[in-house]
């Protein structure tokens, strides 16, 4: 298989995986519409078990979304703590992060609907 050649089964499973993140990614900008913890869970083991089974180019889609994933978690526990002391900012800074992963989201899909590897040249 050539890096731009589409394998369908992977192809369809990463289309899944993404339509689960997005789910969640706007379920977390919406108050009140929590999918989140159980649906990431799924899509991120989804990302972790169908990485290898990936051509080159969609390969980096799962990579993507894995590294999505760490980095919203590594975020919003670090600005956990502003919840408890500091209400606004805290949801300022969930807020934002919680566009942020809607953004990456949305870009990968984009990219993959393209047949486009996902580069990723900040995190």
């Amino acid at each position: 298989m050539n890096d731009q050649t589409i394998d369908d089964s992977t192809h369809t499973i990463s289309w899944v995986s993404y339509i689960l993140h997005l789910i969640v990614a706007v379920s977390a900008v919406i108050p009140g519409a929590q999918m989140g913890p159980a649906l990431l869970v799924v899509a991120l083991i989804i990302d972790l078990v169908k990485k290898g089974d990936a051509s080159a180019w969609e390969s980096t889609h799962f990579s993507y979304r894995i590294r999505t994933v760490m980095w919203a978690a590594l975020f919003y526990l670090v600005t956990a703590p502003l919840w408890f002391f500091f209400l606004f900012p805290g949801w300022l800074a969930w807020a934002g992060i919680s566009i942020w992963f809607l953004y990456r989201i949305v870009l990968g899909m984009v990219r993959l609907n393209a047949q486009r590897p996902m580069t990723d040249p900040t995190f």
